[in-house]
């Protein structure tokens, strides 16, 4: 079976992924090639991923597009990492899609809510359709698109002429993020689905957003037109079968339930729970070269920005601080809480929630003690400010605002327990990342994080009825969990052992992938 992935990230290229969706085809086609599938998977290339020396033009051709045509360009482009004889990776490349600014995969928007990403993706879209037709890529078996930008994919495939031939191709669509829909008008802006295929004949009842009447739902036309349709984990797909309720720290179907009910009875709808990769050990940890790591990163990641703003200029000298205080006061029995990942509300909305009068994060440290606290990653700029507060507040709290693979891969080993505090999560990778080294987690039981951790087996679940019930479960679950660190040995050595032998593995996924979504899925 040949299956082509369609995806706006791709971690297997260098440069290639923001997020877990980059993981997902990273890692899922080589699974899947491993079953004895052939697999192509295709992005657009951002002005980098075409450029690497990795790889190579395979032809140019003409694709229709805002009533005129557009050159696009096809390159074949050998993974960064791992690689398999059945799994080729394509980029496209044309000037549109870096229009956000070389290598920048999406875009910081002044047109309106996802009008540039909207744009370059539906111009992919359409280059991806046109080289199937006109066989550039080899003859397909399933077209798998993943999350709104590829859901156009699925629109013309279903509605315009010159594309009815795709439909002896099998199709699924996989939600990864379910509240991020990519909506945009239907008409009368160049960014709109009128704009870019002009004299489309389409159903508003398929592809339209239920509030906004004039606009299209990316998200909405994927789930309606795919023949099979997967979230990435099992309590995630039960949960977006209900109404949102973000006061409450409750994301479910964020409007799409009635969409989504439908699906799944119709026996379109499952939920897969994501692999983890246990091919790579984690690297042996010397606290002395981690230090210096640190060192490193910060002001690789600080210095550049200082020069923009005082916040980060203080923001560098309390992380520095911060480095300084582990050199003098980690000891084999102070318990190091970390948590890695992208500095948004989804990611930290049960941190910064408001308790008493400051925050959950502000509440826990000061009432973490003995305890040092851990934070690294990138996202919006408004954290900077709490994180850079709590570091001149309280000694026992480092945030690093950057990502480096390296040091995150260090820090697995150097932590004792990791923190998700997620608001709502489809699946997460980083709890499986720490489990891999023995690390027990404390998360917020929902979406996949209820699915991986486990109460008492290998790590720590907390849950409420509110924000104000959640927040406060947060706090005394995570000061437990410290307790048990330092007080019962023997009970913490058997959650380590718990969250090592845990195992999520893709050939699980990728079996699923093949039994629930790719055979027999034509509707």
């Amino acid at each position: 079976m040949h299956i082509l992935m369609v995806a706006a990230e791709n971690d297997a290229l260098e440069g290639g992924k923001v997020g877990g969706l980059g993981d997902v085809v990273r890692d899922l086609p080589l699974a899947l090639a491993e079953l004895g599938h052939t697999v192509s998977v295709i992005s657009p290339g951002y002005g980098v991923l075409a450029a690497s020396e990795r790889a190579s033009a395979v032809t140019q051709f003409a694709t229709p597009f805002a009533g005129g045509t557009e050159t696009i360009e096809l390159f074949r482009v050998a993974s960064a990492k791992e690689s398999h004889p059945n799994v080729t990776h394509f980029v496209l490349e044309h000037w549109l899609f870096s229009a956000g600014g070389v290598g920048a995969i999406y875009c910081a928007d002044h047109y309106g809510p996802f009008a540039t990403d909207a744009h370059k993706f539906a111009l992919f879209c359409s280059a991806v359709c046109e080289a199937m037709v006109q066989k550039i890529l080899p003859a397909v078996d399933v077209i798998h698109c993943h999350d709104w930008h590829s859901a156009n994919v699925l629109i013309l495939r279903e509605y315009a002429e010159a594309y009815r031939s795709l439909k002896s191709a099998r199709t699924v669509y996989s939600i990864h993020n379910l509240s991020i829909q990519g909506i945009r008008p239907l008409h009368g802006d160049d960014s709109s689905l009128d704009g870019w295929f002009p004299g489309l004949q389409y159903d508003v009842r398929q592809v339209g957003d239920h509030f906004s009447r004039d606009c299209v739902n990316f998200m909405r036309a994927g789930i309606r037109l795919a023949d099979k349709v997967n979230t990435v984990s099992p309590t995630y797909a039960e949960e977006i079968l209900k109404p949102s309720h973000w006061e409450e720290a409750v994301v479910g179907g964020e409007g799409l339930e009635s969409d989504l009910l439908q699906a799944k009875a119709e026996g379109r709808l499952y939920g897969i729970l994501n692999g983890c990769d246990y091919r790579h050990p984690l690297p042996q940890t010397d606290s002395k070269g981690l230090y210096q790591l640190m060192d490193e990163c910060l002001e690789k990641w600080a210095l550049p920005a200082i020069k923009h703003s005082h916040i980060h200029s203080a923001s560098y000298y309390f992380a520095l601080r911060a480095i300084n205080r582990l050199r003098k006061k980690r000891s084999a029995n102070t318990p190091v809480l970390l948590s890695i990942g992208r500095m948004s509300y989804q990611k930290l909305g049960m941190l910064i929630a408001p308790y008493d009068e400051h925050t959950v994060l502000e509440e826990l440290l000061s009432r973490l003690k003995p305890g040092l606290f851990i934070m690294v990653g990138t996202g919006e700029a408004q954290y900077d400010h709490l994180f850079s507060r709590c570091m001149a507040r309280f000694d026992n709290f480092l945030f690093l605002n950057g990502y480096s693979e390296t040091l995150v891969n260090h820090l697995y080993n150097y932590a004792n327990m990791f923190l998700m505090p997620s608001i709502y999560e489809p699946c997460g990778i980083s709890q499986m990342l720490a489990m891999r080294g023995g690390m027990p987690c404390i998360a917020h039981a929902t979406g996949g994080l209820k699915d991986t951790v486990i109460d008492g087996r290998n790590g720590f679940t907390f849950s409420g009825d509110d924000m104000a019930s959640k927040s406060t479960a947060f706090i005394n679950t995570t000061l437990h969990a410290v307790d048990l660190f330092c007080s019962d040995t023997d009970a913490w050595e058997t959650l380590k052992s718990g969250a090592l032998h845990s195992r999520f593995e893709w050939k699980t996924a990728a079996k699923d992938y093949e039994r629930l979504l790719y055979v027999g899925t034509k509707s």
